[in-house]
C-alpha cells in the first residue's frame, strides 16, 4: 500500500488522479455546455432550460439509489471507463445528429440525463476504488489530491466551456467535451494494479438494492450522522442554489461580471480545502475537524443575506464568502469521504455512497423548490437567511453523535 507522503510517485494513483482531472472538466463543460448549446443552437428559453436541469437531476438520484449495489458487485476500474465511453457516446451523438440537421431539444434532454447518471456512477465506483488502490493510511492524502482537481475544475471549466462555444459552433463544441471523457478512459486503461474480484453476493429484490446503502449507513453510528449532515446541507444548498443568483443580480444589483468572479473565486477556495481538511484533521481531531468545517461554512453562509447594497460592500461579501465557504465546504467533504471509507467494509462503500448521492440530491430538488416559493413568499433576502440559519444548525446532529469523539481515521493500515 501507499504511503501518505509518497502518492506522487505512486504511478497508478497518478493515472487515476489525471483521469479524475480530466473527467473534472469535462464535467463541468457538460454542466455549462449543454443549456449553452440548448439556447444557441435551438432556441430554448427559461421553462426548457428548467426541464434541463430537473431531467439530469432527476437521472442523477436514481442513479445514485440503483447504481451502488451495481458498483459494489463487479470490479470498480471497469465501471469508471464504461461510464467515461458512456458519457462520450451520448455526447458525440449531439454533433453527429447536427451535423446531418437532426438535432432536436430530446436529443439534448437524452443526453444530458445520460450524462448526469453515469457521472454519478463514475463518482460512486472511484469513490469504492480508491482504498484498494492506495490503502487506508493514504486515503486522506489521496482524496485530498483528487478534490484540488474538481476545485481546479471548478475555476476553469465554466470559462473553458465558454471559449469552446465561442470559437465553435454549439454542437460541435459538445465533441471538444466527448474528447475529455475518451481521455480520461484512457488513462484509467493505463493503470496497473490488479484489481481483485469482488465477494458474489446472493441476488437481491429491487427495494431492497435501493434501501441497503440506507441501511448500512445507519447501522454505524458515526456514518449515521454523516449522512443526516449530508440531507441537511443538500436540502438547505438547495435553496441557495435556487435564489443565489437572483439575490446577487436583483437584490444586491451586481453586474454579471462581479458575479462570476465571486464564483471563480469559489474554486480557489475549494482548491485551499483540498488542504485545509487534512490540516484542520492533525489540529483538532477528524470529527472536530469536520464539525468546525461545516460550523465555519454556515457562518460564511450567514454572511451572504447579511451583504449591504452597495456595490463595493456587497462584491466583497460575496467574494469573500465564496472562497471561504467553498474552502470549508470542501474541507469537510475530505474527511467526510475519508471516515467513510475507512469505517466501512470496502465491498459496501459503493452502496453507501450511493444512498449519499441520492438522498443530498434528492432533498436539493425539494430545497430548490421550496426555496423558488418561499423567496417568492417573504423575499430571497429572508429565505436565504432561514437557510442559513438552517446551515448553523447542522454541526448539532454530529456533535450530538460519536462523531465529535473521532480523533484519527479508524482502521489506518
Amino acid at each position: 500500500m501507499t504511503a501518505p507522503s509518497a502518492l506522487w510517485r505512486d504511478g497508478d494513483f497518478t493515472r487515476l488522479w489525471a483521469a479524475q482531472a480530466v473527467s473534472a472538466f469535462g464535467a463541468r463543460i457538460t454542466r455549462e455546455g449543454l443549456p449553452i448549446m440548448a439556447v444557441v443552437a435551438l432556441g430554448a428559453g427559461a421553462a426548457t432550460l428548467g426541464v434541463l436541469a430537473a431531467i439530469a437531476s432527476a437521472a442523477a438520484v436514481f442513479a445514485g439509489l440503483a447504481g451502488g449495489g451495481y458498483v459494489d458487485r463487479v470490479r470498480r476500474r471497469p465501471l469508471l471507463i464504461a461510464a467515461d465511453l458512456v458519457r462520450a457516446g451520448a455526447l458525440i451523438a449531439i454533433p453527429l445528429a447536427a451535423a446531418f440537421g437532426a438535432l432536436t431539444l430530446l436529443q439534448v434532454f437524452v443526453a444530458a440525463a445520460i450524462v448526469a447518471a453515469a457521472s454519478v456512477i463514475f463518482d460512486i465506483a472511484s469513490h469504492a476504488y480508491l482504498p484498494g488502490l492506495i490503502g487506508r493510511a493514504a486515503l486522506v492524502d489521496g482524496n485530498s489530491k483528487l478534490a484540488s482537481t474538481e476545485a481546479v475544475a471548478e475555476v476553469g471549466g465554466p470559462a473553458l466551456a465558454g471559449m469552446l462555444f465561442q470559437w465553435l459552433t454549439a454542437p460541435f463544441a459538445v465533441a471538444v467535451n466527448a474528447a475529455t471523457y475518451l481521455a480520461s478512459a484512457g488513462l484509467l486503461t493505463l493503470i496497473r494494479a490488479p484489481e481483485p474480484a469482488p465477494e458474489p453476493e446472493p441476488p437481491a429484490p429491487w427495494l431492497t438494492e435501493l434501501t441497503q446503502g440506507f441501511r448500512l449507513a445507519w447501522a454505524e453510528a458515526r456514518v449515521r450522522a454523516l449522512l443526516l449532515m449530508g440531507i441537511a446541507q443538500g436540502l438547505f444548498g438547495g435553496v441557495f442554489s435556487a435564489l443565489y443568483i437572483l439575490f446577487a443580480l436583483r437584490t444586491l444589483g451586481l453586474p454579471t461580471s462581479v458575479l462570476g468572479v465571486a464564483i471563480a473565486a469559489g474554486g480557489v477556495g475549494a482548491l485551499a480545502g483540498s488542504w485545509l481538511g487534512p490540516w484542520l484533521a492533525r489540529r483538532l481531531g477528524v470529527g472536530p475537524a469536520i464539525l468546525t468545517a461545516i460550523l465555519g461554512a454556515g457562518l460564511s453562509a450567514m454572511a451572504i443575506p447579511l451583504a449591504p447594497t452597495d456595490r463595493l460592500g456587497a462584491s466583497v461579501v460575496l467574494i469573500a464568502t465564496q472562497i471561504s465557504g467553498d474552502a470549508l465546504a470542501v474541507a469537510a467533504g475530505v474527511l467526510t469521504a475519508t471516515l467513510r471509507q475507512t469505517l466501512l467494509p470496502q465491498q459496501v462503500l459503493g452502496r453507501v455512497a450511493g444512498a449519499f448521492h441520492a438522498s443530498a440530491g434528492g432533498v436539493a430538488i425539494l430545497g430548490a423548490l421550496g426555496g423558488g416559493a418561499l423567496g417568492a413568499l417573504i423575499g430571497p433576502r429572508l429565505a436565504l437567511f432561514a437557510a442559513a440559519v438552517g446551515f448553523l444548525s447542522i454541526p448539532l446532529i454530529g456533535a450530538l453523535s460519536p462523531l465529535r469523539q473521532v480523533r484519527e481515521m479508524p482502521g489506518a493500515d
